[in-house]
């Protein structure tokens, strides 16, 4: 069984030289991360985030991690701009057109099945930990003769009563911190649903509260990381959003998203971890399809399918 896998890979591989390129690239890696985390912040601006010159709303991000990180200022959803769309752009490399309501798998593996079948991992390796339950979808795909193989494990939206639906994201992140000090997971997503949640219901004040908050948790991440004796110095955090909002006078303006308005499509981006750059704004174009092959290189494992390039600028010379 195993074989037909390295065919199938390898007939992927050699159907792009770009994608070629990259495997190739995977083998002569060299990096001291051993472990990637992944942050989805669901649907803020970029002209509330990193975008407003003083960044009030990410102080965090601001004053301890952008220092310690590389931030990429030119980083966009080129695909649809809904919930499922950008998640699955991230981890499978493509601008998949699914349901955003979680009854449509991505089409091409992602990241966690790849990493899964070429590190022969464990489920616990790799985990999707949701506020909102329909990125359950995330932990497959309906490519033919990846479904059902290879999946990581996930904790999507289930709240404290064990219901489904959006859960408060301080639970997703009590739920966070509980896996990844049981399991230490090599490779996971974590995707909280502010501000967005708050941002379709018209609430202005909760919207940025929103924005404040998972700043704040992913400060509380971080440190999480560098304090835990399997994490420290071994982890690379990458921080983005999955789509922004209308800009004003667009539509309804920050209460939607979906077209390819700039408020929409521009979003945010942060890696922290032993192989970037620090203090360091970049601003060459990067995209969402781009984070699934940067992190391929960086565990050094293939990710054939993916459309999107490894993000050199990102890294420590």
């Amino acid at each position: 069984m195993k074989n037909m896998y390295i065919l199938i890979s390898l007939v992927l591989i050699m159907s792009c030289k770009k994608q070629a390129s990259t495997f190739e690239e995977t083998s002569h890696s060299n990096f001291e991360t051993e472990n990637v985390i992944i942050v989805v912040i669901d649907g803020p601006r970029y002209s509330e985030t990193w975008g407003d010159p003083l960044r009030l709303n990410i102080p965090r991000t601001k004053n301890d991690l952008a220092p310690i990180g590389v931030v990429c200022s030119q980083f966009y959803n080129n695909g649809k701009t809904n919930t499922n769309n950008g998640h699955s752009a991230l981890t499978t490399g493509h601008y998949h057109n699914i349901n955003n309501t979680g009854l449509e798998k991505p089409y091409y593996p992602s990241i966690f099945q790849y990493f899964r079948y070429m590190r022969n991992g464990n489920k616990s390796d790799s985990w999707i930990i949701a506020s909102k339950d329909k990125l359950h979808v995330l932990s497959d795909c309906s490519y033919q003769s990846w479904e059902g193989k290879y999946n990581p494990s996930f904790n999507c939206g289930v709240n404290e009563n064990g219901q489904g639906g959006y859960r408060h994201d301080s639970i997703t992140y009590n739920k966070a911190i509980s896996i990844f000090s049981s399991d230490h997971p090599k490779l996971a997503l974590i995707n909280f649903r502010e501000p967005d949640f708050s941002g379709h219901k018209n609430d202005w004040n909760a919207y940025i509260q929103g924005i404040k908050d998972t700043d704040e948790y992913i400060y509380q991440l971080w440190n999480f990381i560098q304090n835990d004796s399997v994490y420290a110095n071994k982890t690379t955090l990458i921080i983005t959003n999955d789509h922004g909002r209308h800009l004003d006078g667009i539509a309804n303006g920050f209460i939607s998203h979906g077209d390819d308005c700039m408020g929409c499509k521009k979003i945010n981006f942060l890696a922290l971890g032993p192989d970037f750059k620090q203090g360091v704004v970049t601003e060459t174009p990067a995209e969402l399809i781009d984070i699934s092959t940067t992190i391929s290189y960086l565990l050094s494992y293939s990710m054939p399918t993916s459309e999107g390039r490894i993000m050199h600028e990102l890294f420590d010379d």
